[in-house]
């Protein structure tokens, strides 16, 4: 590792050898050391979650030309942590995560691993970008996301970004965009998550599914009418999530004498 490169750690929930992680990569191994540490298998839905009762492992699983692939046992977040406590030479100057196989905008933020990801290491207060396709397909193509990978990274690298803010970005299924916009999370519900089954040795067993639907459909500023026009949807993301004008309304519980 060369210290005068930016040196960059990537992550997912997709797994080391999901096509999202890899073209990631390669979009961005000009742009400085690259250390990726990431699931041996999926873990998407993790969110922030980190493994407290059970030990991890480390794998080695490639070293060539300033990149180096491990991966991990655990969650996204436990790579994150992993990967700065024990493999990284240095405290590294971005966190990327994905390229993520699936729409992370609106509520599905709460949920992701591959936001996980970069709220880790927005919370490390290292500058910190989660990439997602709106494309579940694991052979998706990824092609048509690359100029715009590396303008974003090339950006932050040069510009960092607010302490305690990291950015969602969202892609499109499409061969081309529209341009970027910079756009606040979508309200959104999800409904109808669980379908129940009969198990033929007698018992009932239930898959987690589940049908989004937009809760304002009419709003023009929101991640979600981005996606649906065609444009890559940028969303700076708080790890704060106080909410300071309820806590200002709330302050005369301070008088409370009980």
């Amino acid at each position: 590792m060369n210290e005068k490169r930016p040196l960059i750690l990537i992550s997912n929930d997709d797994g080391y050898e999901s096509l999202g992680i890899n073209s990631l990569i390669e979009y961005v191994r000009d742009m400085g050391d690259v250390i990726v540490c990431a699931p041996d298998a999926a873990r998407s839905g993790f969110s922030c979650a980190f493994s407290a009762t059970e030990p991890l492992l480390l794998t080695l699983r490639a070293e060539s030309d300033g990149v180096q692939i491990w991966s991990c046992t655990g969650t996204p977040v436990d790579c994150v942590k992993l990967a700065l406590s024990e493999i990284c030479p240095r405290k590294p100057d971005l966190v990327l995560s994905g390229i993520n196989h699936g729409d992370n905008g609106s509520v599905n933020t709460h949920y992701s691993g591959t936001m996980g990801v970069a709220m880790e290491g927005c919370m490390k207060y290292i500058p910190s970008v989660a990439f997602s396709l709106c494309d579940h397909n694991p052979r998706a193509c990824f092609k048509p996301l690359r100029s715009y990978v590396r303008e974003i990274v090339k950006r932050v690298l040069a510009e960092g970004l607010p302490m305690g803010v990291c950015l969602n970005v969202n892609f499109p299924l499409a061969t081309e965009f529209r341009g970027v916009k910079v756009c606040r999370m979508a309200h959104g519900t999800w409904g109808n998550e669980v379908v129940k089954a009969r198990h033929p040795r007698g018992y009932d067993y239930y898959w987690l599914v589940g049908s989004y639907t937009s809760d304002e459909p009419q709003a023009t500023d929101t991640d979600n009418r981005a996606l649906t026009d065609g444009y890559v949807a940028v969303t700076p993301t708080r790890i704060d999530v106080t909410d300071y004008e309820t806590m200002n309304r709330l302050k005369d519980w301070e008088n409370l004498i009980l």
